[in-house]
């Protein structure tokens, strides 16, 4: 089964993208993947800050990804696969396409 793999983020081109993904997963019985990335912070010399800059950045994240499933799901009927994933972009992306080649 066909996967199509789209990364979210607060752009009206990845709305855009998510659509385009649903429909084609309809039209050929596939599945839709919403990846959300959270950029690796700059060093905070404080720990306690640190942790505060990441969780607000993950829970973001997790807000604009359960955001995009619920429109994907009333407009497709698609339940979509989620993954919120910190670092690089590109190297992220890569790593879920070998992982699953469809």
């Amino acid at each position: 089964m066909r996967t199509y793999l789209v990364v979210i983020d607060e752009s009206p081109e990845a709305e855009i993208a998510l659509r385009f993904a649903a429909r084609r997963a309809v039209k050929t019985g596939g599945n839709v993947e919403i990846l959300a990335l959270i950029p690796k912070p700059d060093f905070v010399q404080w720990g306690g800050v640190m942790a505060t800059i990441e969780e607000e950045a993950r829970e973001r994240a997790e807000a604009l990804v359960a955001r995009a499933a619920g429109t994907l799901f009333a407009e497709s009927g698609l339940q979509p696969s989620i993954t919120v994933r910190e670092g690089d972009g590109p190297r992220i992306v890569r790593e879920m396409i070998a992982a699953n080649r469809d």
